[in-house]
């Protein structure tokens, strides 16, 4: 048994697999459809997720984890003898970076590392992956701390939504440009910059997307032979498919993960949403 507990939230939308293998514990935000509660993922699956989206008018809410939920998984941990290290999404995007520096100066103890990943979806996911796997090797809470905190700077996200509607709503894009781009049918490409969301080129017609997607990943002069790379996708299989394809095609990576954008990331992207993830260096 590992002598280290790695925790994230469920923003980071690691697949189930490797939360199996490598014993992850995922802390989940919580989702509401008007007064109906859901903890995402534990509740309701993406699946059902994306289904309800479909048949409402108002964009769900999501809440971070609240502080006492991390301290319970906390102290599970570290009466069980172990070191934590809790990798969590994007505190510019969420409050529940914050619930864990909370619940850690609560507990007063030396046995929690933090680390804020300054991602979304499996750009926090790759650190969680790289952790669970180092920890797997044997390094210490510091070794892996030290290769994370490397990382965060170097997770690379490129994503596209099919619609503009989720990011207009939710206040992320100006309601007038997200109204032109939807009538000229431009599909926007976009990146993760310092934890937030920023524009990074568009194209006209979903058809060229995932081209264009490929396009910039390569343009960033990565060597992908010795990478891992992720694809996600909301509720989108077919064309998650062809983007699979794609990337083995034209990137051909060490290893390629394919996993769905969960309820939280999925409220604000909307169905849809394509994106590819790896580290730059």
């Amino acid at each position: 048994m590992s002598h280290i507990q790695i925790i994230t939230d469920s923003m980071t939308d690691i697949p189930k697999d490797i939360i199996e293998e490598y014993n992850i514990v995922v802390v989940p935000l919580t989702v509401n459809f008007g007064d109906e509660e859901y903890l995402d993922s534990i509740d309701i699956s993406p699946t059902e997720f994306y289904r309800k989206l479909d048949q409402v008018n108002e964009l769900p809410k999501t809440s971070q984890v609240p502080p006492g939920k991390f301290i319970e998984v906390f102290k599970k941990a570290i009466n069980e003898g172990k070191e934590v290290i809790c990798i969590n999404g994007s505190s510019k995007a969420s409050g529940t970076h914050q619930s864990a520096i909370i619940a850690k100066n609560d507990l007063e103890t030396d046995k929690i590392t933090l680390i804020d990943s300054l991602g979304l979806c499996f750009g926090a996911g790759m650190l969680v992956y790289e952790a669970a796997k180092l920890v797997n090797e044997g390094f210490t809470r510091e070794e892996v701390t030290e290769r994370l905190n490397k990382l965060v700077s170097n997770v690379d996200h490129i994503f596209t939504v099919d619609t503009m509607e989720n990011l207009k709503k939710g206040g992320r894009i100006n309601p007038m440009k997200a109204s032109i781009a939807t009538i000229l049918n431009i599909k926007p490409i976009l990146t993760v910059v310092d934890g937030l969301v920023e524009p990074l080129d568009k194209v006209r017609g979903s058809k060229k997307v995932i081209g264009k997607m490929i396009g910039i990943a390569k343009e960033r002069g990565v060597d992908f032979s010795n990478k891992i790379v992720c694809i996600a996708h909301a509720d989108n299989p077919q064309r998650v498919m062809e983007l699979k394809q794609e990337v083995i095609e034209q990137l051909n990576p060490k290893e390629l993960i394919v996993t769905e954008i969960g309820c939280t990331i999925g409220t604000h992207c909307g169905k849809g949403t394509l994106a590819i993830f790896y580290d730059k260096l």
